[in-house]
């Protein structure tokens, strides 16, 4: 998959797309309709399959100072989308500027004068422009002056949920993971660098590895079942985690803390998925170490259990 970080002087190779345009946090099953439709119309055209999509997200740039909440950083949303079949990836940097750029600006001189596209598909929610003002409607009736296609998808829904990033934010800091997992057709996924942290689960029987989440959304705090690959392609480990400020032992700061089971290796600057599995309980404190250990060991036998009940991560189109 190509990356462009720019909508100017491109090469010919990277014009005349089908581009499926958004946001995409989370890259969920509603954004996965929206690709694939791309897809399927770059297929029978002969044209390249393209996605194009805005850094930093545009909630950060009006609300910097709202807590974090995305579902996949630009790093994790970059390898959904290459694992997905996707030949392009636009990324237009969002500042308060390319936020002042009219709707019939951004159709004019960015799709149709830089990109050069062949079609775009959207969501029947895709809004645009200064103000949110352009609409689907706008688009393909520009597309249809200046000689692009539009394709604009019905919502996408399981009975009567509709798929979307707020509602997928809303059950993983409920502690609903499994609910999160149904809507996004996976599970919900942490990555990042192991850190070094204060060695104090090996004193106790139970090593951990420590990741930062960094921009990513704040799950409920507490314990889960989860799975744990080292690498991109790794294969995936049974494992439970902790989110949280870890009150028996003092901690001041949230944390987010993996046990893998039967690994015994060195994990510290490896890069780690975790997938949040189950939730199994609120965090607390407990009265000493020893009932902290007592109740680890039984996390941990849960967490097994569990794993052992929800069979292998869902997966769709190879996500």
């Amino acid at each position: 998959m190509q990356i462009y970080r720019h909508a100017t002087s491109l090469p010919e190779k990277a014009r005349g797309a089908v581009v499926a345009i958004g946001n995409f946090d989370g890259v969920h099953r509603g954004h996965q309709a929206v690709i694939a439709a791309a897809g399927r119309l770059a297929s029978s055209l002969g044209a390249p399959q393209a996605v194009l999509s805005f850094e930093p997200h545009p909630r950060s740039v009006f609300q910097p100072a709202a807590p974090p909440f995305r579902l996949t950083p630009f790093r994790a949303k970059v390898e959904l989308l290459r694992r997905s079949g996707v030949d392009l990836l636009y990324v237009l940097r969002f500042d308060h500027g390319f936020a002042a750029r009219s709707a019939e600006s951004f159709v004019r001189d960015i799709l149709h004068g830089g990109l050069g596209i062949r079609h775009a598909v959207v969501g029947y929610d895709f809004v645009f422009g200064n103000r949110r003002r352009g609409t689907a409607a706008l688009l393909t009736e520009m597309g249809r002056a200046l000689g692009f296609g539009v394709t604009v998808l019905d919502p996408v829904q399981a009975g009567e949920e509709i798929y979307s990033s707020t509602r997928i934010r809303h059950l993983l800091e409920g502690g609903e993971p499994r609910r999160a997992a149904a809507l996004l057709g996976r599970f919900w996924e942490i990555d990042g660098r192991v850190e070094q942290g204060d060695r104090r689960g090996r004193t106790i029987g139970f090593p951990t590895a420590n990741l930062q989440l960094d921009g990513y959304l704040r799950p409920a705090a507490g314990v889960y079942a989860v799975r744990a690959a080292l690498g991109r392609d790794g294969a995936w480990r049974d494992a439970v985690a902790n989110f949280g400020m870890r009150p028996t032992v003092g901690g001041a700061a949230l944390r987010f803390e993996v046990h893998i089971f039967d690994f015994a290796g060195e994990l510290y600057g490896r890069h780690l998925r975790v997938a949040l599995v189950d939730y199994l309980r609120p965090e607390r404190k407990f009265a000493g170490l020893d009932a902290l250990k007592a109740q680890i060991a039984a996390d941990c036998e849960m967490a097994r259990e569990r794993l052992r009940a929800s069979g292998p991560a869902p997966s769709i189109n190879g996500i």
